[in-house]
């Protein structure tokens, strides 16, 4: 039974029923021509939802990305040193002892898992490190991503790959040319390490640019695409407001006209009257500007780390 059949026989109410009706509709909208914009917010990269949305992209599916630094940055790092992560069986019954010695043993959690400092972050640095001082030294400037990709055309990194290049999302991205947009960059690993080395004069700010270009990025992207573009925001937080924000700057701050997003979705455990759902529920966002009252418009409220690979599988019928 494929992914699609499994979840329209048994996937039938409450947030089933939401992903199911979500599900359908989304793969109609695609089907019609639509494009999907994609907005990663918590650990994605770390749950290896590459597996899922790396097919989607070389699939054609998808259009953009708007991640954080750390989505960003934690799917190169899973890339070149899966085979060092360790992964824990009781990490609901960790102590601050435990996560003490995870500390001192250069290990950073992510729920289950831990990152290793010595085989993901150091070794990205050093490869990383080079584009940044390129650039610096030619006086040029990139997006935080251009630097990915650059990296990653890099031969010398392939040969340190321990996960399956096919399941890294932004390895897919960076062969199709993706346009991605990573506001809040510096609070990310590699971030900091750009801060530190700035503060030691090793390079200059401005040779990675900053959030207010990536919104002129993506106000220039935004007019200039010819596809009717669906909106899937997995989690909230700046992933997820950064890019919905460019319809009404468009149309009230430039005084454009602009169509709005097509058709949104959000997955996100959180209640908006707890102050974690970011962004605002579907039909708040009408009062924005963001969405019409006639938008297809769903909320999942559930696990993305289980949804969206369903929501996925899905579309391309595995």
């Amino acid at each position: 039974m494929s992914v699609r059949a499994f979840v329209d026989e048994h996937y039938r109410h409450f947030n089933a029923g939401a992903l199911q009706s979500a599900a359908v509709s989304l793969t109609n909208f695609l089907q019609s021509g639509g494009k999907l914009f994609v907005t990663l917010a918590g650990a994605m990269s770390t749950a290896e939802l590459g597996r899922s949305l790396a097919p989607m992209i070389r699939s054609g599916h998808v259009a953009g990305i708007s991640c954080t630094g750390a989505n960003l940055e934690e799917d190169v790092f899973n890339l070149v040193a899966h085979n060092a992560y360790v992964h824990l069986e009781d990490w609901r019954n960790l102590s601050a002892v435990d996560d003490a010695e995870f500390l001192k043993k250069k290990l950073n959690r992510v729920t289950d898992v831990c990152i290793p400092e010595e085989q993901a972050f150091r070794k990205i640095e050093h490869h990383i490190m080079s584009c940044w001082a390129e650039s610096d030294q030619q006086g040029v400037s990139r997006l935080p991503h251009e630097f990915f990709y650059q990296m990653l055309a890099n031969s010398s990194l392939e040969s340190s790959y321990e996960a399956q290049p096919e399941h890294s999302w932004l390895l897919a991205a960076a062969e199709m040319e993706l346009p991605l947009f990573v506001p809040g960059w510096e609070d990310s690993t590699l971030g900091n390490i750009f801060a530190a080395r700035c503060l030691e004069g090793k390079f200059k700010p401005s040779t990675v640019r900053n959030g207010i270009e990536y919104m002129m990025e993506l106000s220039q992207w935004y007019e200039s695409n010819q596809n009717q573009l669906a909106f899937l925001q997995i989690g909230g937080g700046i992933a997820g407001d950064f890019p919905i924000c460019v319809v009404p700057m468009l149309n009230q701050d430039l005084e454009r006209e602009v169509p709005l997003w097509s058709w949104f979705c959000q997955i996100s455990e959180a209640s908006p009257s707890y102050g974690g759902y970011s962004g605002a529920p579907p039909n708040e966002k009408i009062t924005w500007g963001k969405l019409t009252e006639d938008t297809p418009k769903f909320v999942i409220e559930s696990d993305a780390t289980i949804v969206a690979p369903l929501l996925f599988g899905y579309i391309l019928d595995l």
